[in-house]
């Protein structure tokens, strides 16, 4: 498991253009990292201007083409500006990863309408704003692959995360539709469903929950494989999705959880 994340990907998308959303940490930025060395150029987006410029720059400086655009993906404006510099810059868009998300974890008691909405906005509305934008300019470029972060938690529910397996089985279902209604024109659609993995926003989840963190995350390791994942290990899924090797496969949902699911009726 350790070697195929370490693995090399060679050039399985080079002269491709992806635009990663949420790609200043997390899987964002090992997605974003993944597929500059496997040859795309490849558009950041995030609300974290310093973070996002660095994952750019580190790009740079190891030989491939990247940039950063700051954007609130729950802006049109904002998406529109994010589709139209990689255009001018790049010439198309060839990948989406639609990825920026957020958690809040409470019931539907503890919830509040803003935190409710928030959390629709940025994990829902976001890929409905950037795919409108970016399939467009995929249909003129001949086709795309899109690919959607959803969750373990958008196929079965979890405690206190009512507005968060909303969003994400919003996702599932908008994944579906959207390759039912553009696959005559030669984009993919496909999600990715994550179990939970070590990334800024899981330890996020311990403080809004008041759990120490050491408990709360040896708690999340307790799966079949007995650990958590790693943002590059949801990163080769995304790669997989991303290119030819996955050109058969459109609306599915792959859970990729060390087995999280698996017992799950």
């Amino acid at each position: 498991m350790e070697q195929i994340a370490d693995e090399k990907p060679g050039g399985v998308l080079t002269g491709r253009v992806a635009l990663v959303t949420g790609g200043a940490s997390g899987i964002g930025r090992a997605t974003a990292l993944l597929f500059a060395r496997a040859g795309a150029a490849v558009v950041i987006s995030d609300i974290d201007e310093a973070a996002g410029a660095q994952v750019a720059q580190e790009i740079v400086e190891g030989g491939g083409r990247a940039f950063f655009e700051r954007a609130d993906v729950t802006s049109t404006s904002d998406c529109a500006r994010v589709a139209e510099r990689a255009v001018r810059e790049f010439g198309g868009i060839d990948i989406l990863f639609n990825n920026a998300g957020i958690i809040r974890r409470a019931s539907v008691l503890e919830l509040s309408e803003e935190d409710w909405d928030r959390v629709m906005d940025v994990n829902v509305k976001s890929m409905f704003l950037m795919s409108r934008l970016v399939i467009p300019i995929m249909v003129k470029g001949g086709g795309g692959s899109i690919i959607n972060t959803a969750s373990g938690w958008g196929l079965v529910g979890g405690p206190q995360a009512a507005a968060y397996c909303a969003s994400k089985g919003a996702v599932v279902l908008l994944t579906k539709a959207m390759a039912v209604d553009h696959g005559a024109q030669k984009i993919r659609v496909n999600c990715i469903c994550p179990g939970d993995t070590d990334t800024r926003m899981l330890r996020d989840e311990a403080r809004q929950l008041g759990e120490p963190e050491d408990r709360f995350l040896a708690e999340s390791a307790r799966r079949p494989l007995g650990r958590m994942g790693k943002a590059e290990e949801i990163a080769q899924a995304a790669l997989y999705l991303a290119s030819n090797a996955s050109s058969f496969v459109t609306g599915t949902a792959l859970v990729v959880d060390g087995g999280g699911l698996a017992g799950s009726v």
